[in-house]
């Protein structure tokens, strides 16, 4: 009777560990194109804004980065729709969603302060050197977000790939310099992301 209640035990702990792993090769299934689409937008919009702001010279062509959400969200949306059925929530996708949820958190928290502080004081020198970091912090952020994704998905093209999202962001900010040139670190991370998204979708 021990032992039975023993085996018992042990197919539960199997079964709830093979219904995980199969979640997560699922998740890992649908991410492909979701990293295609994100990174097309992350490198059209960064590649777009890059161009207005060095011919008109004019930073206030930032602004088009709100409607990146506006279509990108949309087309996500259809995409779930698409997959019905199969997207229920499940402690894999919480955790990955909890994981890019607090990463939007993040980098609209500091985007808001970078806005706020340039507002409210008038240090001109103070205003380039948090709007210039702002870049860093984000593209920094991004790359961690992955990561942590692909740790919480087992899957080692994840993994290099935030890894060198974040850390190659930062050397091209580094590089570039100029505030203009700065676009073309999520540019860089934009193509980094529809690689991703392909290897991941040949993988699957």
């Amino acid at each position: 009777m021990e032992l039975n209640k023993e085996m018992t035990a042990q197919e539960s702990l199997t079964l709830i560990a093979e219904t995980i792993n199969n979640s997560r090769k699922d998740v890992i299934r649908r991410s492909g194109r979701y990293y295609i689409i994100w990174g097309a937008l992350l490198t059209f919009f960064s590649l777009l804004i890059y161009l207005l702001w060095k011919t008109s010279g004019n930073a206030a062509w930032n602004n088009l980065w709100f409607a990146m959400p506006l279509i990108g969200f949309p087309l996500s949306r259809m995409l779930k729709a698409k997959d019905g059925a199969g997207q229920e929530k499940n402690i894999v996708t919480s955790t990955v969603g909890g994981i890019w949820t607090s990463f939007c958190v993040f980098a609209c928290s500091v985007a808001v302060f970078c806005l706020v502080y340039g507002l409210l004081t008038n240090n001109a020198i103070g205003n380039i050197v948090v709007g210039a970091s702002l870049t860093a912090m984000i593209v920094l952020l991004f790359g961690l977000a992955e990561t942590v994704t692909g740790v919480a998905l087992k899957n080692w093209v994840i993994k290099i790939a935030g890894f060198v999202t974040g850390i190659g962001g930062i050397i091209v900010y580094y590089v570039t310099g100029t505030n203009k040139e700065q676009m073309l670190i999520f540019t860089f991370a934009g193509i980094v992301l529809m690689a991703t998204g392909l290897i991941v979708k040949r993988q699957n």
